[in-house]
């Protein structure tokens, strides 16, 4: 596989050699146990192909960790040397079994001379199969040529072979979880660039206008103070309400869209490879509407920045909303929720934001409002 351990975003990686090792790793122990229980009629026998199997189980549990190359030399060695052994003075036709095991897991992810390897690797096999041939007392019988030399080699042959498509299928993966990463970082970009659009919308028309506004005061002093002063009162009131703008749209306070939002929150996620449903089970109250499009903005916003999600959920009713998604991650204080919880609490409303597993919740909602019925006659 990989050479590489998995990255802090390689999660799928990081759950298929989780797998693999809950899976297999007991297949290759047996393997080792029964190559050991059958073909070992000495004590010294039973270390000689011990170390064959040893040798298979370390490179597979690192192979499983991400970097089987680190061991790969030394196994390699120690399977090969056991093959020597097993085939020449043991008489075990299965002491190949750590050489093909170690070798399909080694030869793959090497990043030089893989071929080589995978062509030289089943050679030996038969190389030292034929040398356990040509030293056997007595003639050989063509059950040994099969037995010791045919068998070891396809086999050999044909664990590398399969590895290779294993290897391709992880870089697939890791392809995948990259080009989704970037797609992240993508949408959190494009969501800076808005913010700075808006932030320009607010501010660059102001400065403009006070700019106009102070050029013709400047014209007007010496002749007309009293439309200096006017226009010099227009400014103060242009930049102050500017000022609140701005703070405003800092923190997240400024008037918002909730169906804007929602579209935007939808694009956001499919940009980012998430895959979004909303369930509207409810025209949401117009009064709460802002707040609610302010909450989904932020919960998005944490989502990409702080999540591994692949699915998200929103919910919407008529005086609440609801994101649930998936990948949470441990993560500190979120201040920007903070700062709606306050606001959403001052207006009569109620904001959650907890952590159950891998899952995370963040939910609005304003008590529903009491049915209005009218007075029925005596």
């Amino acid at each position: 596989m990989d050479a590489n351990p998995p990255g802090e975003r390689g999660v799928a990686r990081g759950r298929l050699r989780r797998l693999n090792l809950v899976m297999f790793l007991p297949v290759v122990a047996l393997g080792g146990v029964l190559v050991v229980a059958i073909d070992s009629r000495e004590w010294w026998h039973v270390v000689v192909l011990g170390l064959g199997a040893a040798a298979a189980m370390v490179s597979f549990v690192r192979w499983a960790a991400g970097d089987v190359l680190s061991v790969a030399l030394p196994c390699l060695v120690v399977g090969a040397g056991v093959w020597v052994v097993g085939a020449l003075a043991v008489d075990s036709d299965s002491a190949y079994f750590g050489l093909a095991v170690v070798a399909s897991l080694s030869i793959p992810p090497l990043p030089r001379h893989r071929t080589a390897m995978a062509v030289g690797v089943p050679l030996f096999v038969l190389a030292v199969g034929v040398a356990r041939l040509l030293t056997a007392q007595g003639a050989a019988q063509d059950g040994d040529l099969v037995q010791y030399a045919v068998i070891p080699t396809g086999i050999t042959a044909v664990m590398i072979g399969v590895m290779f498509p294993n290897k391709r299928f992880y870089d697939v993966v890791q392809d995948l979880e990259d080009s989704r990463d970037r797609e992240a970082e993508l949408a959190v970009a494009r969501e800076r660039v808005r913010f700075a659009s808006d932030l320009h919308d607010i501010q660059g028309h102001t400065l403009h206008v006070v700019k106009l506004k102070v050029a013709l005061a400047q014209k007007l002093l010496h002749s007309d103070i009293g439309r200096v002063e006017e226009e010099l009162r227009e400014v103060h009131a242009l930049v102050a309400d500017t000022i609140a703008q701005t703070k405003e749209l800092a923190y997240a306070q400024r008037r918002l869209n909730l169906s804007a939002e929602l579209e935007n929150a939808k694009n956001l996620f499919e940009a980012a490879g998430i895959d979004v449903r909303v369930d509207r089970r409810a025209e949401v109250d117009s009064a709460a509407g802002e707040l609610f499009g302010q909450v989904l903005r932020e919960t998005t916003t944490n989502i990409l920045r702080h999540a591994q999600a692949t699915q998200v959920r929103i919910t919407l009713a008529e005086s609440g909303i609801s994101i649930v998604n998936d990948g949470a991650q441990e993560a500190g204080r979120l201040s920007g929720l903070a700062a709606l919880r306050e606001r959403l609490t001052a207006a009569g409303g109620e904001l959650t934001a907890e952590q159950v597993g891998g899952r995370f919740l963040t939910a609005a909602e304003f008590p529903p409002r009491p049915a209005t019925t009218g007075r029925g006659r005596r």
